[in-house]
This record gives structure tokens, C-alpha cells and sequence, in this order.
């Protein structure tokens, strides 16, 4: 079992999250954030102030870890959205990779789930003011699946998974690999604290080395 985890974004919404999801399951937790004064004083986690636009200074922080959980998210209001998103994950996968851990976890958006055999951030219904950050969380996915050094894991939410769903952790939820899972009310739903459940679950397990999967209720 992995014991030491480092999470980059760590006080973001899915972040803290999986920082206490990790604690409250007795993991060693390196919490990485820019403005470490969030991060939750909790007994098994430590804090580390980190630009992740700085390679060097994140692959040192990272050493010494059993695996990486990436919740980076660059704000969904930044009007360069699309680039920091898609650059910086790519720097944090580097930055992964020279760090010598293999098992990495990463969040991006339900954007690239398929429902009819396209991608729902194509479809003309796509909310516009997120549409940079899917679309760029969709590109990445197609990056990272060439990555054959690490033992990789890309994490798709759910459809309707935001503040308007959190508050909730029920710890049970079902898995698909390229569409979205949905309700017998046609809804693809996941709390925030569920989300972190299914990231530490998927970590203790192993079921999705090397391949996307997403989860709902």
C-alpha cells in the first residue's frame, strides 16, 4: 500500500478534498499548492509552497513520494485557460516522470467522455465559459496517453459534479471507461467528496493503469 502521497493543488476545490480523503485513511499526505495558508492542519499532512511552472522545484518536492495525485486547475475564470491548463499539466507530468515516482492520478474535466460516439465538449450545447478548460483537459488526455513511463491513471468526473452537488460523501458509485455513468434520471452526478473517494480508491486498487475512467452514482 502506497503510504507517502503527494497532491498538487492541494487547496482547490477537488485538492482539499483528497487531502483529507488521503489523511482520514492514515496516508502520509505532501500537500503542493501555491498559498499553502488553506492547506487543513491535519496530523499527516505536511505543506509545501510550489509554482508548478517550475520544473526543478516540483520534480524535488515530489522525490521520496509512493505516487501523485494531480487535482491542478489554473481557475476556470482565467481567460488563458487553455494554455496554462494544457502546459502545466504537461510540466507536472515531466516534472512526475524526472522526480523517479511512478504512480501518478490525474483530474481532468468530463469534457472528453463520449455519448453517441462524440465527445461532449464538441457538442454545440457546451457551456461556453468552460469550454476552453475541457477543451484543453480533453487535449491532455490524448497527451498523456502516449506517456509510457509512468503508471498513469486520467480521471474524468462527473457530468454535474461542482459545489452545487458537494456537501455529500455516500462512498459508493459506479465506473465507466469512455461515457458518462448516469442515474435512472438520465443524470451523470458525483459529489466532490466522492471524487475523492474514487481518486484513493483507484490508488489502493490499481484498476485503471494506463487508461481514463469516469464515475458517478
Amino acid at each position: 500500500m502506497n503510504k507517502k502521497v503527494a497532491v498538487i493543488g492541494a487547496t482547490g476545490f477537488v485538492g482539499s478534498h483528497v487531502v483529507k480523503e488521503l489523511a482520514s485513511r492514515g496516508y502520509q499526505v505532501e500537500a503542493l499548492a501555491r498559498d499553502i495558508s488553506k492547506v487543513p492542519a491535519l496530523e499527516n499532512v505536511s505543506a509545501k509552497s510550489i509554482n508548478i511552472n517550475n520544473s526543478e522545484e516540483l520534480s524535488e518536492a515530489l522525490k521520496g513520494n509512493d505516487a501523485v495525485i494531480n487535482t491542478f486547475n489554473p481557475g476556470w475564470t482565467n481567460p488563458n485557460l487553455y494554455d496554462d491548463f494544457l502546459k502545466g499539466s504537461l510540466k507536472i507530468e515531466k516534472a512526475v516522470e524526472n522526480s523517479g515516482v511512478k504512480r501518478f492520478i490525474t483530474v481532468g474535466g468530463a469534457g472528453s467522455l463520449f455519448i453517441d460516439g462524440n465527445q461532449l465538449v464538441d457538442s454545440p450545447d457546451f457551456p461556453a465559459d468552460i469550454k476552453p478548460g475541457a477543451t484543453a483537459a480533453r487535449d491532455y488526455l490524448n497527451k498523456i496517453k502516449e506517456n509510457t513511463v509512468l503508471d498513469w491513471t486520467f480521471f474524468s468526473p462527473a457530468i454535474e459534479m461542482h459545489p452545487g452537488t458537494a456537501g455529500v460523501r455516500v462512498g459508493k458509485y459506479r465506473t465507466a471507461l469512455e461515457n458518462p455513468v448516469f442515474n435512472e434520471e438520465g443524470r451523470s452526478v458525483l459529489s466532490v467528496e466522492d471524487v475523492a473517494v474514487v481518486l484513493v480508491d483507484e490508488l489502493e486498487q490499481n484498476n485503471h493503469i494506463r487508461e481514463r475512467f469516469t464515475a458517478a452514482y
